[in-house]
């Protein structure tokens, strides 16, 4: 249901007042989460121009070139890969098809930074597929000319790999929601079983297809990991380089000002294309009344072999890769570093993801039974975070926090000869604080997913019998919720485990986790190292995915 319908059923009843202490956090949550933007705007500005003119002239057109074509790869490559897979597992009948609509999914527990590690370590020149071509042929190191995979279409590639899903997975449902009325229309008409895909079923399914392909490319402006172990030079990378190795914070904030205003350009047309997604009405003609085509023959194998590659090189590979090369490094995952690694990470998810549950929580209840301008404003500006890459959030964070502490410290020395040092940026809460606001909008969209389900008059039933907003929220809404609710804790805290770039800038000294343990590895060139906590990584991921095939199959 849409946030329009559930806003819509909520306000059947009478508004209600909410509790004091349910609005703070709800609008404190909607704070937190505008604090990022609003401080990248003003830090941005804070150093005047000279910097604004020299990154013009030096690495910024370099950056907005290398961003703005990984982002037409990816969209080209994700909307290819995912229409093509959702239109054969849905419309078309060949050996196997109920196993690939589930199996593609699969990718989407991979980060692509850990497939770049992987293909890295059998692609590149001392890699195994060029030491058997060079020992087959007989050619020496510069007799042969092989594709670089650290190259900008290489990320472009492993981006594709683990992104494609977003587009299987919205084209797919609509492709089932389509009525096959105007199909069969297009057949009668003459048109061949692509040609009526073209004329009617692409365009019918467009709204719901943009939707996917601009998350695919909210999720390329935000990698960081693949890009920087690639060599690839964009806003990312960028932000990174200014706020560490060059200690230019006020050209870090002016480049992720660059990436924030494309990001939330990007969330705009997401929202436009989700709200135009009624296209595809299920109501008009009945779910699947497409009739399927049986393929058999060359047409079978070939539909095959085009679902089976995107599963092949997304998933089944890559484990088969980092389990060689875990094997070959030797390292014990049960010592005692890589128990705090682990730790650490698992301790970080934890927090997040049962912070990030509760902020989610009070703001979709808060807009739930006081529906109005200030609570819509609360839930818009909490989803924006999806929308914005982990480098923004973590300079926009940094620039306020450590300012404070800096002033804080200098009052303490002055007054009482006592230093506080960084109390709040070197600490693991204002790290959660970036999680909160990065996958905020992921336990969001499943709190309200599940809230649609309870019925307006369930509030009434409730008030009618005494109880009030909270009583009924414990005792009403969370039992009725809990699916959902352990989706988005689950969500969140598999995101946190693979997000990279606001790690690495604000972690506390000393403090690394299993995602900074294999960027580091990689970066050191120990790529075998590099696969035992990638491989944990991936382990992790496969429980939401789990969820999603799990999802996948029963709306067969």
């Amino acid at each position: 249901m849409s946030d329009q319908a559930t806003h819509s059923a909520a306000g059947a009843a009478p508004a209600r007042l909410a509790p004091k202490g349910l609005a703070t956090v709800a609008l404190l949550t909607a704070a937190v989460c505008l604090l990022p933007m609003v401080a990248v705007l003003l830090a941005s500005f804070g150093g005047g121009f000279d910097t604004v003119q020299h990154l013009m002239q030096t690495v910024l057109p370099r950056y907005m070139g290398n961003t703005l074509a990984l982002v037409l790869l990816v969209s080209a490559g994700t909307f290819m890969v995912g229409v093509g897979a959702a239109w054969l597992v849905t419309m078309t009948r060949f050996p196997g098809v109920r196993v690939f609509e589930i199996a593609l999914v699969l990718p989407l527990a991979f980060p692509a930074y850990v497939l770049a590690y992987a293909y890295t370590s059998i692609l590149d020149h001392p890699g195994i597929v060029q030491s058997t071509l060079r020992a087959v042929m007989g050619w020496g190191p510069r007799d042969y000319w092989f594709p670089e995979i650290r190259s900008l279409g290489g990320a472009a590639l492993m981006l594709v790999l683990v992104l494609y899903p977003y587009v299987y997975l919205l084209a797919r449902a609509s492709f089932l929601q389509q009525s096959g009325t105007t199909f069969l229309a297009a057949r009668a008409l003459g048109s061949s079983v692509w040609g009526a895909f073209f004329k009617v079923s692409l365009p019918l399914a467009r709204p719901a297809i943009a939707a996917g392909v601009l998350l695919t490319v909210m999720e390329t402006i935000a990698d960081f990991g693949t890009v920087a172990y690639f060599g690839v030079q964009t806003f990312a990378t960028g932000i990174y380089t200014s706020w560490f190795s060059l200690g230019d914070r006020t050209g870090a904030a002016q480049l992720a000002l660059c990436l924030l205003a494309f990001a939330l350009l990007l969330a705009m047309l997401e929202r436009a294309q989700r709200g135009r997604a009624k296209y595809h009405d299920p109501s008009r003609g009945g779910k699947g009344s497409n009739p399927p085509v049986h393929l058999s023959g060359v047409r079978a194998g070939l539909a095959m072999v085009l679902c089976g590659v995107p599963v092949l090189l997304g998933a089944l590979l890559p484990i088969v890769v980092l389990v060689v090369m875990g094997l070959a490094s030797k390292q014990d995952l049960t010592s005692a570093r890589y128990l705090g690694f682990a730790t650490n990470s698992l301790t970080l998810a934890a927090i997040a993801a049962v912070l990030t549950l509760g902020a989610a929580i009070a703001v979709g209840f808060y807009n739930r039974i006081q529906p109005g301008r200030l609570a819509r404003g609360a839930a818009y500006v909490a989803r924006l975070g999806y929308a914005v890459p982990g480098g923004v959030i973590a300079v926009g964070l940094m620039v306020p926090f450590a300012a404070f502490d800096n002033q804080l410290d200098a009052w303490m020395r002055a007054t009482f000869d006592v230093s506080t040092g960084l109390l709040i940026t070197g600490s693991i809460w204002l790290l959660i604080a970036a999680y909160m606001v990065r996958f905020l909008a992921a336990a969001l969209g499943a709190y309200e997913g599940g809230q649609a389900l309870v019925h307006v008059n369930m509030d009434a039933a409730s008030r009618s019998l005494g109880k009030g907003p909270m009583a009924t929220l414990r005792r009403v809404h969370l039992p009725i919720l809990t699916p959902s609710l352990l989706t988005a804790v689950l969500i969140v805290f598999v995101d946190v485990m693979k997000e990279l770039p606001a790690t690495l800038i604000m972690r506390p000294f000393n403090y690394d986790t299993l995602a900074v343990q294999a960027y580091r590895l990689a970066s050191d060139e120990r790529l075998d190292g590099a696969a035992v906590p990638s491989l944990v990584i991936v382990a992790v991921g496969v429980l939401p995915v789990i969820l999603i095939c799990r999802q996948v199959g029963r709306s067969r």
